[in-house]
């Protein structure tokens, strides 16, 4: 799992950027900051494994709050102002990588992984070869381990089917078998019970998955 700090001072950009990043299975949100101060301070207090950082903000811009961080953490500059001068800008404060607002959501969590990897995602020239290298979610060892039996319950339960007499008609099996496949869940994902595992299963993925994915 990738911890991300977001800093940018358009509210609607930071909360959709937030909420489509959270979404993906290993990445997650853990602080949000519309200054460069504010980013410094949630860095410090969160120590993310990633920061996206925008350019232009109030007080203390995204340039000046990575050179106080002074690179302790991978940051990529997500910005409108794609020109050579502020992509020189954040290579010189410290920045990993350098992209428009405009890139797409899979393309910014390939650019997230990549940062966490040690990549540098500075040069236009490697930057795609660089981001098809890391397309694929990493998921913790837990979420990778589970079986097809395991995600068709997980995805059950993201469903709202959480009664294991319900689990077990659905699935054609005892109600025993949904209770030792429920405790492996619990074990693989480091969760207390069913709602927590319906929670880990929607932030997964796994409520969309088509019968022959969980296979």
């Amino acid at each position: 799992m990738i911890d991300v700090v977001i800093a940018d001072d358009h509210t609607l950009m930071l909360e959709s950027l937030a909420e489509a990043l959270d979404s993906i299975p290993d990445i997650r949100v853990v602080a949000t900051a519309s200054d460069g101060a504010e980013l410094v301070e949630r860095t410090r207090q969160h120590r993310p494994g990633v920061l996206l950082v925008d350019i232009e903000m109030p007080g203390v811009n995204g340039i000046d709050a990575l050179r106080e961080l002074s690179g302790a953490i991978p940051a990529i500059v997500v910005t409108m102002h794609t020109g050579e001068s502020e992509r020189r800008q954040a290579e010189a404060a410290g920045a990993v990588g350098f992209l428009s607002k405009a890139t797409p959501l899979p393309d910014l969590a390939a650019a997230v992984r990549a940062a966490a990897a040690g990549e540098q995602l500075l040069d236009p020239e490697s930057l795609a070869d660089i981001l098809d290298r890391h397309r694929a979610p990493q998921l913790d060892a837990g979420a990778a381990s589970l079986t097809a039996r395991e995600r068709e319950i997980l995805k059950l339960l993201a469903q709202g089917v959480s009664a294991t007499d319900e689990l077990a008609d659905l699935l054609y099996i005892s109600q025993k078998t949904v209770k030792n496949h429920l405790a492996n869940i619990y074990d693989k994902l480091a969760v207390a019970d069913r709602a927590q595992a319906a929670v880990e299963a929607i932030r997964l993925g796994l409520h969309r998955e088509s019968p022959e994915e969980s296979r």
